[in-house]
């Protein structure tokens, strides 16, 4: 599985190393009391519809970049800081990755998640 990033017509790999948070508690987990996440990995949250979709960073000691989709488009990219970062935006994916990773992500650009 990856998350590929495509603005035009030039696709790059932005994670390789993808796990998918299905389950209510898998989501409810996210990134919380991990340590650290390698630099090729992203944490897909796919929901039923788009709607409002919040991140929280209570219990996540580093930053991340979150990007919000819908219909594989970007809605909103942010940096979230560790322990104390919030970021709400309408999705029916959402995309969490190492700090950085989504660096060169704008809103308008397609970020597709492919098994």
């Amino acid at each position: 599985m990856r998350v590929l990033h495509e603005r035009d017509g030039n696709t790059r790999v932005l994670a390789r190393d993808v796990d998918v948070a299905a389950s209510t508690l898998s989501r409810a987990r996210g990134l919380m009391f991990r340590r650290s996440i390698p630099d090729d990995y992203a944490l897909v949250f796919e929901f039923d519809g788009a709607a409002a979709r919040d991140v929280h960073m209570l219990f996540v000691p580093f930053p991340i970049d979150a990007v919000w989709l819908v219909d594989d488009e970007v809605t909103q990219v942010e940096r979230l800081r560790s322990w104390l970062g919030l970021g709400r935006a309408r999705a029916d994916v959402l995309v969490e990755l190492p700090a950085g990773a989504a660096g060169d992500v704008d809103v308008g650009d397609v970020v597709r998640v492919e098994s």
